[in-house]
């Protein structure tokens, strides 16, 4: 008899969700018009989650399932899934690491060009004819020379900070703690860095150590001049705040990829020429999200067989 498995997003590709559904008895949770109902009635046989980043493993959830054994995380963050509570219980955790590194990093790049050069105005412009109206395109914004702060310099961090470099952009860093082997220069005093830097990029972790540390002195801080890059997660950034700082020209716009409330953008941001929006795709390639699922896949296995776990979180 299969292992109950509970997969609760729709992100794991279709070849990965088939050897999945070979070795388990798979629930699809987002398929299940009551979910609740569901949830109830198989409690005791779900062994294994497959979580995604946007829906919480709460310890509510947690604790209802009394044979649960392992959570394997679709993603690199884990701030989805209350960890202490797994912890207590015993149940192993896993995640993606490394393998969605460079497709996040060159979305910030694509966020930050994109903004830079308006190409989504210019797109636009020439989809409604302004162009053969002779209508004038309002200039974009030269990266080289510009600085880029990057708040969180890990892997995704790194990869982002190497893409800037070959765009002529100078290098500045704030995290936790100054960073052996890296050459860029650290700035420990956040605030001090919005306020060198003509883009300040997100690539920290979320959680309750970075929520809400983009707030209203920073982003008066970064400037008029000063765009902001998200690729971390949503609740690094006060929204309410950006909205603000955007709606009042306090910095000259956004890019991003990650809400606070997932897949709710404010209305406010919809709006505006100097945002550009992503549906939290950073790590939305085939390539990418064929070898996510693959570890996913392997993590489950190697539980279960009794080997060691490839990516554990703990």
């Amino acid at each position: 008899m299969k292992r109950a498995l509970l997969v609760m997003g729709n992100q794991i590709l279709p070849a990965e969700l088939s050897t999945l559904q070979d070795h388990f008895d798979v629930i699809e949770l987002w398929r299940e018009q009551d979910p609740e109902a569901v949830l109830q009635a198989r409690r005791n046989d779900i062994v294994a989650i497959v979580s995604i980043y946007y829906m919480p493993v709460s310890k509510t959830l947690i604790e209802a399932l009394p044979n649960l054994e392992i959570i394997a995380q679709f993603a690199v963050g884990t701030d989805n899934i209350d960890l202490e509570a797994a912890k207590a219980r015993g149940i192993a955790v896993t995640n993606t690491p490394d393998v969605l590194t460079d497709d996040t990093a060159d979305t910030a790049l694509s966020l930050l060009l994109t903004l830079s050069r308006r190409i989504c105005e210019s797109d636009m412009f020439v989809r409604v004819h302004k162009w053969r109206l002779n209508s004038a395109m309002p200039l974009g914004r030269t990266l080289t020379g510009k600085t880029a702060g990057i708040v969180g310099m890990g892997r995704i961090g790194q990869a982002i900070a190497k893409r800037c470099a070959a765009f002529g952009l100078k290098i500045l860093y704030h995290g936790p703690r100054k960073k052996d082997g890296i050459s860029y220069r650290f700035q420990p005093d956040l605030k001090a860095m919005a306020e060198e830097s003509d883009y300040l990029i997100l690539a920290c972790p979320g959680g309750a150590a970075t929520r809400h540390m983009v707030h209203a002195p920073i982003l008066e801080a970064l400037g008029p001049d000063g765009y902001l890059i998200n690729v971390a997660r949503g609740s690094v950034v006060h929204e309410e705040d950006l909205v603000n700082a955007l709606v009042n020209k306090k910095i000259a716009g956004a890019g991003l990829d990650v809400y606070a409330v997932e897949p709710n953008v404010p209305k406010e941001l919809i709006t505006m020429d100097n945002v550009v929006l992503l549906p939290h795709t950073g790590s939305a390639t085939v390539e990418t999200r064929t070898i996510m699922g693959g570890l996913v896949v392997a993590n489950l296995l190697a539980h279960f067989r009794g080997d060691p776990l490839l990516t554990p979180v703990f």
